[in-house]
């Protein structure tokens, strides 16, 4: 019988056996450290070491990842942080299932089968206009990178809804999911930060807008406005209306006000659009405009829109940019600038209508032939120069499927079935979402309430204002999958028990006053 001694001599020869190959191995191909070949192996060794702590935290990690935008430069394609544990949590999650007979996914028909409807589109669509092509693998074809991240948005509702969320972590989770976009604002500081600390910018990109300056006010800092409708999301699902004005807490009012100033810095028009249509709807949704909270904010709305008539042209021009949409009296430069942006895109959405009827029955799907693509390389060559002869439906932003408007992002490539796909997707989500808000726990009432209004927001906007089903498919099912997961499902009303109907015995023999006896007839 070995002494314990030997055991362990014996273990040691067999760690040592594996380590130190492995170790000669990793520290030949370190020798060229920039190679994909020699990244993509450090990256498998460092994802085995990590798996004992991915297996017990992958779920809050997709969570945290879902708004953050960190990308992973050391893959190739360079994907988002959030689109790898979309695979690492949905891979982990069906291993744990097929071992363990009694861990089940959160099962909600209404929104699995608009949701396979959905891949079975894609799928078929992709399969019929081109195929799959990933060009940074080599493909001929373009538009596969579009092609994955509608499929893992997708996908991503069922990995976020492969284990219940605990009741009492609710608040936890939430503030994973917001406040994850905080990060955002990293890449806009790549001007202002010093050299040794550019390795950062390799996992948070810098924004195009702030590539070579820096000017608070002027130049458009598009992270710090995430980071401030993050943390504006977070106040609003957490404490909802009531618990910001109500609670007679300072600190929430100026955090609530602060992080929608940060809006104004990225001078995004929809950006403003969604918070102030999520506030309106929440506030009658919580009720409160049977208050009198309905008359102190019609004076505070009347009030600051009289005083933005004569400071509107004074205000930094990314806040005039915001507020573009509004009629006051702004620097025609931010006004022309908002106006330029709208014109090309009704331009460009005039143009691709005469194309819907030929793709009605079989979309045009989301690759790009080598042909295509060079067209459209060719097209942005000489667009200053032909500007006047240019078709809008020629854009190279159209030809690459980047519409800026959601109808046409969903029928141009799928045809008539995406329509019907995306629209029951809607439906089943939005019936989800207020079920939920109705009819779930106390507790999460005020979560909800944030949940169910902005699904409905994000549909709206999609619909009526603009979007790109592939970008936007993450957005729809991050919030209608936290709400699945944080109530466990689809929550329906409680019956209420029918209350048994009394009955009253007769004395035998003796009848009902006023009946009479049936062998006297009256």
């Amino acid at each position: 019988m070995d002494s314990p001694n030997n055991a362990a001599a014996l273990r040691t020869l067999i760690i040592y056996a594996i380590c130190v190959p492995l170790a000669i191995a990793i520290g030949y191909m370190v020798t060229n450290p920039m190679d994909y070949s020699t990244l993509g192996i450090l990256g498998l060794v460092i994802l085995v070491l990590l798996l004992p702590l991915l297996l017990r935290v992958h779920h809050p990690l997709l969570v945290l990842s879902w708004n953050m935008g960190m990308t992973l430069f050391f893959i190739i394609g360079a994907p988002s942080l959030w689109l790898v544990m979309v695979a690492l949590s949905l891979g982990i999650s069906g291993l744990t299932r097929a071992l363990n007979s009694e861990m089940h996914f959160i099962r909600v028909p209404q929104i699995t089968w608009p949701l396979v409807c959905l891949i079975g589109v894609v799928l078929l669509t992709a399969k019929f206009t081109g195929g799959f092509g990933v060009r940074s693998f080599g493909s001929e074809v373009y538009g596969g990178k579009k092609y994955v991240t509608l499929l893992a948005g997708v996908l991503s509702y069922f990995a976020l809804t492969a284990r219940r969320i605990p009741p009492e972590r609710a608040v936890f989770y939430v503030a994973l999911f917001f406040l994850g976009g905080v990060a955002s604002f990293i890449s806009d500081l790549y001007p202002v930060m010093p050299r040794f600390s550019h390795f950062v910018f390799w996992f948070f990109s810098p924004s195009i807008s702030t590539f070579n300056e820096f000017e608070v006010g002027v130049t458009r800092l598009g992270g710090f406005a995430a980071a401030g409708l993050a943390i504006w999301s977070f106040l609003m699902a957490r404490y909802g209306i009531r618990g910001i004005f109500v609670s007679g807490s300072l600190w929430r009012l100026f955090i609530f006000f602060s992080s929608l100033a940060l809006i104004f810095f990225g001078g995004f028009r929809y950006m403003l659009i969604f918070a102030g249509m999520v506030f309106t709807i929440q506030f009658f949704v919580e009720g409160l405009h049977r208050t009198r909270l309905l008359p102190v904010f019609a004076w505070m709305g009347i009030i600051a829109m009289v005083a933005l008539v004569p400071l509107a042209s004074k205000l930094p021009f990314t806040f005039q940019r915001t507020l573009a949409f509004l009629p006051l009296n702004l620097d025609p430069l931010a006004t022309q600038d908002a106006q330029d942006s709208w014109d090309w895109r009704v331009k460009m959405w005039k143009g691709l209508l005469p194309q819907i009827p030929q793709h009605l029955l079989l979309g045009k799907g989301l690759a790009i032939s080598q042909e295509d693509y060079n067209e459209m390389m060719g097209i942005t060559s000489v667009l200053g120069a032909a500007a006047g002869n240019f078709d809008p439906g020629q854009n190279p932003l159209a030809l690459s499927y980047d519409y800026h408007n959601g109808p046409l992002s969903v029928i141009l490539p799928f045809g008539i079935w995406g329509c019907i796909g995306v629209l029951w997707f809607f439906a089943a989500g939005i019936r989800v979402t207020y079920c939920n808000f109705q009819y779930g726990d106390p507790a999460l009432r005020t979560l909800n309430t944030f949940l169910f209004v902005e699904f409905l927001v994000y549909v709206i906007q999609f619909l009526f204002l603009g979007g790109s089903l592939s970008l936007d498919m993450e957005r729809f099912v991050g919030t209608l999958g936290l709400s699945v997961a944080l109530n466990g499902g689809m929550c329906r009303p409680v019956p209420q028990p029918v209350p048994a109907e009394e009955t009253f015995l007769q004395p035998r023999g003796v009848l009902p006053r006023g009946q009479p006896h049936p062998a006297f007839p009256r």
